[in-house]
């Protein structure tokens, strides 16, 4: 895949937003889950730069995190990252951008925005979840009590959230997309 500058400059801003959406909220924690933008992001991602670049996006925040930019929820970063319970959802990122850009690429329409968006937004708690789930069970130390619907219940509080958030983008992006095509007509990356 050959990228234009242009596809490179909003591969680097999903990426930059990203770690700004990872901690503008997240000094709130509920259980062991901060609560923070990134879902709305990775999700606005896809929707905008298609499957690849947005997986592209959301694999350079990643990688950038683990080198050891604070970039992550809490302002932390570094290999340390992969033992912590909440690396699924850093993970489930790239594939929540690549899903959503898949989905909206085969057929466009606000409707498929907004299904593309909250159907990434369940990827994202699922594999997450169940990441810390996983976590808390064989390496972390599980709080007292943890179970299965422990994990789960931890992620009620910023469900509605990203539910109301996850539509806007799909909502949104529809326009976001034009008007990055009529001011740039090179973002040909959507069509991967």
């Amino acid at each position: 895949m050959k990228l234009k500058a242009i596809d490179i400059t909003m591969a680097a801003m999903f990426a930059a937003l990203m770690a700004i959406g990872a901690n503008l909220t997240s000094m709130l924690v509920i259980g062991g889950v901060p609560i923070t933008l990134q879902t709305f992001f990775c999700v606005l991602a896809g929707l905008i730069l298609g499957s690849r670049l947005g997986a592209i996006s959301m694999t350079v925040y990643a990688l950038i995190g683990l080198v050891g930019a604070p970039v992550f929820a809490g302002f932390i970063g570094g290999p340390g990252v992969l033992l912590k319970p909440t690396f699924g959802f850093i993970l489930s990122y790239i594939l929540v951008a690549y899903i959503v850009g898949k989905m909206v690429g085969a057929k466009s329409g606000k409707k498929m925005f907004i299904t593309a968006a909250l159907v990434g937004m369940t990827v994202n708690y699922v594999l997450g979840t169940n990441w810390m789930y996983a976590a808390y069970i064989f390496w972390a130390d599980a709080p007292e009590g943890f179970s299965y619907g422990m994990a789960w219940a931890w992620m009620l509080a910023p469900l509605p959230k990203d539910i109301i958030l996850s539509a806007f983008a799909g909502a949104v992006a529809p326009r976001f997309l034009a008007a990055i095509r009529k001011n740039t007509n090179t973002l040909t990356s959507k069509a991967a």
